[in-house]
């Protein structure tokens, strides 16, 4: 099995897609509970949401599942929201803090698991942003991303539509982050800048506008374009018409950016 997609663009944009994966190892698999083989918390269809949108954008994708290991989280295992409800380099739970697995791995098998899952597609992501930044003189890497609307164990009520994070504006130029918000604030879906998603690791770890390396994080309610937030999470082409739009207008203002 490949676990990586790599699509190799021109554009200084580059997609992250870290959660979009449902491929679980035999192995894990058979270890993951009733509840965990469900894999309810994948970013469904966010591939096809994004696809075409802009011509020539690189794109870096897994195609193993988070509850394997999940790509988004330092591998050190340190929170990414300290004091807030979340999950872990390998979840222990799902998002309604519900328990996934009959065996729980332990630190030798998440070793494992790093080298061989977490570890391949952050070098990919590394090698991308290397290439693009040689061609254009900076890099912008997109973090692609959905999660359900309502998710009381994560956050109160509903959410935005439109999550944009840049960890309270430091991974990214003010022009992009500004950029970003506008063009989907413009939209007719809400938006919100660093609201409780603001960046995950990610973002933070290769957001260093400094070094001329840029890194903007965009989280989607999936209301916006799911037909329903469950199973089986089907896809609604009528919703998507109305969100791919914006979707390109603001991967456009991302990559009309000069330094």
């Amino acid at each position: 099995m490949n676990t990586l997609n790599i699509i190799y663009g021109q554009c200084p944009v580059i997609l992250g897609l870290p959660h979009t994966g449902t491929y679980v190892p035999a192995q894990i698999y058979s270890a993951l509970n009733e509840r965990g083989k469900r894999l309810t918390d994948t970013d469904w269809h966010i591939e096809r949401l994004y696809e075409n949108l802009v011509p020539d954008l690189t794109i870096v994708q897994t195609n193993v599942h988070r509850y394997a290991i999940d790509a988004n989280r330092d591998p050190s295992g340190k929170s990414l929201y300290p004091g807030q409800n979340t999950t872990g380099l390998v979840p222990l739970t799902d998002f309604d803090n519900q328990p996934i697995w009959n065996e729980e791995p332990d630190e030798a098998e998440i070793s494992t698991r790093l080298a061989a899952y977490h570890r391949p597609y952050h070098q990919a992501l590394e090698a991308e942003i290397a290439r693009i930044k040689a061609l254009h003189g900076f890099a912008i890497l997109y973090d692609c991303h959905s999660i359900r609307s309502t998710i009381p164990f994560l956050f109160e009520g509903t959410l935005p539509d439109l999550n944009i994070g840049t960890d309270n504006g430091t991974t990214c130029d003010r022009h992009i982050e500004i950029a970003a918000f506008n063009s989907a604030k413009a939209s007719q879906f809400s938006t919100v800048l660093n609201g409780r998603f603001r960046g995950g690791w990610t973002t933070r770890h290769y957001g260093r506008p400094q070094d001329n390396v840029h890194a903007i994080q965009m989280e989607i309610a999936q209301s916006a374009y799911l037909e329903t937030e469950e199973p089986p999470f089907f896809y609604s082409e009528l919703k998507a018409t109305k969100l791919r739009p914006v979707l390109a207008t603001v991967l456009n203002a991302l990559a009309e950016f000069k330094p």
